[in-house]
């Protein structure tokens, strides 16, 4: 049997690969993604050889990722729940296509994940590889009572990986969880899971703090950028031509010095329990806001108000999993064609983890100041008499409700 493993190098993945492999007797391919984590990729092909895989894939899927995940959710202003900004949701289904084509390029007979039973990242794995394999085995050790039995805490992994050889740099306490990629990093359980404990505490300066300071620590002066669209694309930051993956990069460490983007909420898991999060999305955040006004420069009335109606369900398909799923691409062809006029430019002000804005401009710009005028109309395309005829007869339908009321 072989098996594509999603492999980190960590204490968890490390377990996962001898255990698996052990269990069942298996060929073990170990693949890790570049996904703008920055963690240190050194060394760890010596490593995964070292803990029983046969072949490991280290690729980097950065430019993927911001072309072809992130910014299509940025088109479609999709947020969760009004707050998280997807980060590790959209991740998985760009992780779980690259196991599945792997897999297939190594004629395996499964992939597996160290995804727990009580997360969504287990549903977004195996969403995807249904969609994209229906085929292909998923192996889930964390779903498997024998593993869990063998591995009830961090100390038996520990244990296993002294007993086993297995190189690893762990301690049987960890103050909560995290997930880097481009978008974001996310913080949650161990000391997160008290909902009253305050992660903005100037004490966890140090630990909560990866991709942007806190407010109260950004500089005193505020800092104005600028964002070139082009149908609805970030092509530009301060005038300098970039791609989507350059505009991730250069929009974190501009909104990490500002503190903004930073998240603390408690949101609804697909599984049915709620869970505690703490997020830090600085230049997802920035380019949100950013996006939204060039949107509300350009975009038909009509069609933002439908758009922005399918948010909601949008941002649950991703959180949910269902990247590869029908309603998804249906939903993005919309978003899509809602785009194509999404042109021009936005000025952002940014201070002490707010982003403001300080201007818009664009070439098909559908604000017309000789309209909106409080003054007179040169145009004479607005005939103010005409609003009496408009509300007589949007009110009709109240006056004759009230009528009936008052019957009664």
């Amino acid at each position: 049997m072989k098996i594509v493993l999603a492999y980190s190098g960590g204490l968890d993945t490390s377990v996962l690969l001898s255990w698996i492999k052990e269990t069942y007797d298996a060929e073990m391919i170990a693949f890790c993604a570049n996904i703008g984590q920055e963690e240190e990729l050194r060394g760890l092909e010596a490593k995964a050889k070292r803990t029983g895989a046969s072949k490991i894939y280290i690729d980097d899927l950065q430019e993927e990722f911001a072309r072809d995940f992130i910014y299509p959710i940025i088109h479609a202003g999709a947020v969760y729940e009004g707050q998280y900004f997807l980060g590790t949701s959209i991740a998985r289904p760009l992780i779980a296509k690259r196991m599945v084509e792997i897999a297939r390029k190594e004629k395996a007979d499964a992939i597996a994940h160290g995804a727990t039973g009580k997360g969504n990242d287990q549903v977004r794995f195996e969403l995807t590889a249904a969609a994209l394999a229906p085929d292909l085995q998923v192996i889930a050790p964390w779903r498997d009572a024998s593993f869990r039995t063998d591995f009830p805490g961090r100390q038996e992994m520990i244990d296993y990986c002294a007993r086993h050889r297995i190189p690893v740099q762990a301690s049987a306490k960890k103050p909560f969880s995290s997930d880097r990629n481009l978008l974001h990093i996310s913080y949650e359980a161990g000391i997160l899971e008290d909902p009253w404990m305050d992660a903005s505490d100037k004490k966890y300066r140090g630990s909560f703090t990866t991709l942007s300071v806190f407010p109260e620590d950004a500089p005193n002066k505020p800092e104005f950028v600028t964002l070139d669209f082009v149908k609805g694309n970030c092509v530009a930051v301060n005038g300098k031509k970039l791609s989507p993956l350059g505009v991730m990069k250069t929009l974190n460490k501009i909104g990490g010095k500002h503190g903004v983007g930073r998240v603390d909420m408690v949101e609804n898991r697909y599984v049915g329990m709620k869970s505690r999060g703490v997020y830090e999305t600085p230049g997802g955040a920035i380019l949100h806001f950013a996006h939204r006004q060039m949107e509300s420069l350009t975009m038909d009335r009509e069609v933002m108000h439908l758009r922005d109606s399918l948010i909601p369900r949008y941002a649950e398909l991703v959180y949910y999993g269902y990247w590869f799923a029908p309603e998804r691409y249906a939903l993005q062809a919309l978003v899509t064609e809602s785009q194509k006029n999404v042109t021009g430019t936005v000025r952002v002000k940014l201070y002490k983890g707010n982003i403001m804005v300080a201007g818009r401009k664009s070439p098909v710009s559908l604000y017309n100041p000789h309209i909106a005028t409080m003054e007179a109309d040169p145009t004479k395309a607005y005939n103010q008499d005409d609003a009496t005829g408009f509300i007589r007869l949007n009110a009709l339908r109240l006056k004759v409700a009230a009528k009936v009321q008052r019957k009664r």
